[in-house]
């Protein structure tokens, strides 16, 4: 097991693709629903929904700067493009990729917090809040193993 693809864990700079792509795995989540939905509706000045929109907001920024440094970092590592008069500039692309991904993520995280602290008053916001846990937690969108099939099902129903 120790020579396993299993055993090894992704570090967290490219590991995050894996977690931008759930929503696109949800049946529904709340950024559909709301335009379907009356409850969201009803929740347009529930300060725990505004939380919920600014988080899934940055959730995206941090999402597109994360796959612009991976995209970078294929480029710059790559063995047919490693020509000298091309790689400061990659080089200086990708640090820049790389800062604006890391400063992304901290904006994500600090609008999660903002989501965990602000109390839901409704259902719509509880599924919001499932939501975001799910988004950030799932090591991929297709992950088939407890409890990830069921968190999925839940913000279905929800």
């Amino acid at each position: 097991m120790a020579d396993s693809d299993n055993s090894r864990t992704l570090s967290p700079v490219t590991g995050g693709a894996f977690h931008s792509l759930l929503v696109a795995s949800l049946p529904t989540c709340p950024s559909s629903s709301a335009a379907q939905n009356p409850p969201f509706d009803a929740c347009k000045d529930d300060p725990a929904m505004d939380a919920w929109r600014v988080w899934w907001t940055t959730w995206g920024h941090s999402t597109e700067s994360n796959q612009r440094q991976q995209q970078l970092e294929r480029t710059l590592f790559s063995t047919n493009s490693l020509l000298q008069s091309d790689a400061s500039s990659r080089e200086r692309d990708y640090g820049e990729a790389l800062e604006a991904e890391d400063c992304a993520s901290k904006t994500a995280e600090e609008a999660a917090a903002a989501v965990w602290q602000a109390p839901a008053q409704s259902i719509a916001v509880v599924t919001a809040k499932l939501h975001a846990a799910g988004t950030r937690g799932q090591p991929s969108p297709t992950n088939q193993q407890e409890p990830w099939p069921q968190i999925r099902a839940v913000i279905s129903d929800l």
